[in-house]
């Protein structure tokens, strides 16, 4: 299971909340215990003081708030690890880009290996769809993974099923 039901309500919420922006965060987890960890995304303030050197706005891109990013790094030296790694793409299919593989790698190599990370689309400010995505070292690349619970709390119900 990478996300809990009422985690995953959790982030479904929140990324329709921030519409029209992206919205993150990450799961922390510790010896059984889970902590959902809401970040605050600040690309627009980054965008809005330096656009050149942040030429998105939160539209299309999230930066975690430094202040979120100590609270974390607080909580991995109490023992936690970043189990989760989640944001939204607006008006956007639930899929990992090449902007997300980018960020998620540091000299070629996965900052949090370990990680699994979740995307969450919003269309139109209604959560469409949620999809996971985990580093394959063999294959050097980040590869969706299979959680039929994330798929189906955001299928369309077929005629057949109504």
């Amino acid at each position: 299971m990478i996300l809990t039901p009422d985690e995953r309500e959790r982030v479904a919420a929140q990324a329709a909340a921030a519409y029209p922006f992206e919205s993150c965060g990450v799961i922390l987890a510790r010896a059984g215990e889970r902590s959902l960890q809401a970040c605050r995304n600040v690309q627009n303030e980054l965008h809005a003081r330096d656009p050149e050197r942040y030429p998105r706005d939160a539209r299309t891109a999230y930066y975690i708030d430094p202040a979120d990013l100590l609270r974390i790094g607080r909580l991995e030296g109490e023992g936690f690890t970043v189990a989760v790694i989640y944001h939204s793409h607006v008006d956007a299919g639930a899929y990992f880009s090449e902007t997300d593989r980018r960020n998620a790698l540091l000299g070629g190599e996965p900052s949090y290996p370990d990680s699994t990370y979740v995307v969450t689309s919003v269309m139109n400010g209604r959560v469409d769809a949620m999809a996971a995505f985990r580093w394959d070292a063999a294959r050097r690349d980040f590869l969706p993974v299979d959680d039929p619970s994330l798929a189906a709390a955001y299928e369309t119900p077929t005629r057949s099923s109504r």
